[in-house]
């Protein structure tokens, strides 16, 4: 056997299955590039999932963990530390909001979400005890916690696992008269993704997002905007919201705040918001630890230039045009996306997503997909234009274009 089938039979005889990874043993990354075991080279077009918007091993960020990493890690909240109060005025200020509340990977903050929104509701709305409401799409992927899967419509993710937990609505993505009728007066929230990733990077109908905006104004609702994979440079703005000039009263993010080094998510709201809670009411052993704040602080300082959100409006304006053109071909249906990030409908005789994945891991390119016949492009936003151009031409290379 290789280093890489012991290395993967040895993983799938002492972890769980409860994913199924393409058959790759990564070793070392740089940049938009990763290295195996056994020396092959494959570029990154995945960045897991958003948290490497800023590549593998960047070296600002490397440097302020290494920096921290030499005077303290973790306090826990029992104690203040150096580095709290800014990461939270400026995480709050790159918002445009008042108030943090720190924890540490998104299915936690979308947790942090549903309790905030419940007891803003109840605190402040006036809703009667036990009757909070939250209303959510279909195809959403917001976490596999199991209050999460309780309003996913994911079988795969939900199948087994219940009881679930009650006090949620689900209505189509993207249906605006179905929402409308979702919103009571013990609605609390509406909690959307700006684009559903994990569905295949589906986009709402323009105006929807504006709309929902307004009708959760007028019902004394709050919209929280699930930016866990959409945020922080990933299309082209620094949140996906601003592509229809929306600002929803609560962000969660996740994923690319912690610089592809430590995980690190966030609430971010108004301090009536964020302010309904009271001590011992909801904590995090590390979420807010000197070691994540470091490092959030540099993604901080980065996405403040617009250098990061330019190039995936640049970049991500030239993938989509070079995919679009595949559309053409017979074996793209379609293609959705917006800035660096790209679903790829294959058509179902040149194979399955997964298939088309297996295919371009043996041409050196690593994506991932979802749902069966979509491929999702993601890469680094510091990959450069040739480097894409190569990953473009393995895929069209695989679909024989």
């Amino acid at each position: 056997m290789t280093t890489t089938e012991t290395l993967i039979a040895a993983a799938d005889a002492h972890s769980a299955h409860n994913y199924h990874p393409l058959p790759v043993v990564v070793a070392s990354a740089d940049g938009a590039w990763m290295t195996d075991v056994e020396g092959r080279r494959y570029l990154d077009l995945l960045a897991g999932y958003s948290a490497l918007n800023f590549g593998h091993r960047n070296r600002r960020l490397v440097e302020a963990a290494k920096a921290q990493l030499e005077r303290v890690t973790l306090t826990s909240r029992a104690f203040h530390h150096d580095r709290f109060a800014a990461f939270c005025s400026e995480l709050a200020e790159l918002c445009g909001m008042e108030m943090v509340l720190p924890m540490n990977t998104g299915a936690e903050a979308v947790e942090t979400a549903v309790k905030t929104a419940r007891k803003w509701g109840y605190k402040v709305k006036g809703v009667p005890a036990e009757m909070a409401k939250i209303v959510v799409a279909g195809n959403n992927f917001h976490g596999r916690t199991t209050t999460l899967i309780s309003f996913s419509t994911d079988s795969e993710a939900r199948a087994d696992f219940g009881p679930y937990t009650p006090g949620f609505e689900i209505v189509p993505y993207g249906d605006l008269t179905a929402m409308r009728s979702a919103v009571s007066e013990n609605t609390v929230a509406v909690l959307l993704e700006p684009i559903q990733g994990e569905a295949g990077v589906l986009l709402p109908p323009a105006g929807y997002l504006p709309a929902v905006r307004e009708l959760t104004r007028e019902r004394n609702v709050l919209f929280v905007a699930d930016e866990i994979q959409s945020g922080l440079g990933r299309t082209g703005r620094t949140f996906a919201c601003e592509h229809e000039g929306v600002v929803p009263d609560m962000y969660v993010l996740g994923k690319a705040l912690g610089g592809g080094i430590v995980p690190v998510s966030a609430v971010v709201s108004s301090a009536e918001v964020l302010g309904v809670f009271r001590p011992g009411e909801h904590g995090s052993t590390f979420g807010g630890n000197p070691l994540a704040c470091a490092v959030a602080l540099e993604v901080i300082a980065m996405l403040r230039t617009g250098e990061f959100q330019a190039r995936s409006a640049e970049l991500g304006g030239h993938l989509h045009r070079e995919l679009a053109a595949l559309t053409g071909t017979g074996r793209v249906t379609a293609v959705r996306g917006r800035g660096l990030w790209a679903g790829v409908d294959i058509a179902p005789r040149y194979g399955t997503g997964r298939e088309v994945s297996e295919k371009l891991m043996d041409r050196g390119v690593l994506v991932k997909d979802t749902h069966g016949s979509t491929v999702r492009i993601a890469p680094p936003l510091v990959i450069g234009k040739e480097d894409l151009d190569w990953g473009l031409a393995q895929l069209r290379a695989v679909l024989g274009v």
